[in-house]
């Protein structure tokens, strides 16, 4: 039986409790509440309630039945208020829009409607680039590129400090740029000097960065191009090819150096030593001399007429002991020069063994 057929103990009722609901429609809301709040009361003083004709009525809502819906709803708002920060990433809480905390990563809670949180990646790698026209310290024009990395390093100082993080490291980037370009000569910038040009920037760029507080670290600068404008482009590529030239014709000449030096040392080292030697030797065959003239001189003045008699047989006795040639003194005076063959041929074989 439908709840308004003729017969129904509800028919001057509509699915609310409404009486002569004539519209047909939803009761109020806050005239609903305001029921429901009535038996709440009603039902955790007693669960009655006197009606017109003073009959009790027990509440339809009981006590354990209001403390269960308490409970749902504290569970739903613990549950709501839990998150999750992947390792890659910090969480930053604010509390009525001001900022509270930074959290790592893991499972955190929050009070749902009081704070929140943001994700900010601390581990990507951004990437900026930076080019223009530079006037150099010598009052050349040299087109400059420059990369530069950067990550998140202070998420709290990422999100509240600075508006645009991004565009203020940019800005930065190409001051500290233009100012090292402006302090250095055409040739090193084009040529050898582009390393110490990618190092200067760097270093002024982390002193620029630093007193804005931008949660962002430089991690890398990279000096892609650096080149003379296209006008006048052919003309430095000729000096930079003359510039090479030279490098390699110094490193020939070095190279030669380092052989030809060190096989002279050798060799002046090799004489040095020879020449030592022969010092040395001359020197003690000086001195044996001088012994033996020492020792000869009292002989020679005990007996002069002797002594040079004996000097002088030593003498020949030693001249004739090197040569191969006998000479026999014949009476009548018709002297003979004799031949020892066999001993030159033995002295001939001698020689040349070691040869063979």
């Amino acid at each position: 039986m439908a709840w308004n057929e003729p017969g129904n103990g509800n028919k001057d009722k509509d699915p609310w409790g409404n009486k002569n609901n004539q519209g047909g429609g939803p009761p109020d809301l806050e005239d609903m509440l305001k029921k429901l709040w009535k038996q709440v009361t009603a039902g955790s003083g007693g669960n009655k309630s006197s009606n017109s004709g003073g009959a009790s009525v027990k509440s339809p809502l009981s006590k354990m039945g209001f403390y269960i819906i308490l409970a749902i709803i504290a569970l739903v708002y613990g549950f709501s208020g839990l998150y999750t920060i992947n390792e890659k990433e910090r969480g930053v809480v604010t509390r009525f829009g001001a900022y509270h905390e930074t959290v790592g990563a893991g499972l955190h809670w929050l009070p749902k409607f009081i704070d929140r949180y943001q994700r900010v990646d601390i581990s990507s790698i951004e990437r900026t680039s930076i080019e223009g026209v530079m006037l150099t310290k010598d009052e050349n024009i040299v087109v400059v590129r420059l990369g530069v990395q950067y990550r998140i390093d202070n998420p709290k100082d990422y999100l509240f400090n600075v508006n645009s993080p991004e565009d203020t490291i940019t800005q930065a980037a190409e001051s500290a740029l233009r100012e090292v370009v402006g302090n250095a000569i055409m040739d090193d910038i084009i040529t050898t000097g582009r390393e110490v040009i990618k190092v200067d920037t760097l270093v002024l760029l982390e002193t620029i960065m630093e007193p804005y507080k931008t949660g962002l670290i430089v991690s890398e600068v990279t000096l892609e191009e650096a080149d003379a404008p296209s006008q006048v482009k052919a003309a430095f590529q000729d000096a930079i090819k003359a510039r090479e030239d030279e490098e390699r014709y110094i490193n020939t000449a070095q190279s030669y150096e380092n052989q030809i030096v060190p096989a002279a040392e050798g060799n002046a080292a090799k004489i040095l030593e020879a020449a030592t030697a022969y010092e040395q030797s001359a020197i003690a065959l000086a001195r044996g001399d001088v012994a033996k003239f020492e020792k000869l001189l009292p002989e020679y003045l005990a007996a002069p007429e002797v002594t040079r008699q004996r000097l002088y047989l030593e003498t020949m006795e030693k001249v004739y002991s090197r040569v191969n040639k006998v000479i026999i003194d014949v009476e009548g005076g018709n002297n003979m020069m004799y031949l020892p063959l066999d001993q030159l041929i033995k002295n001939n074989r001698t020689t040349t063994t070691p040869n063979n």
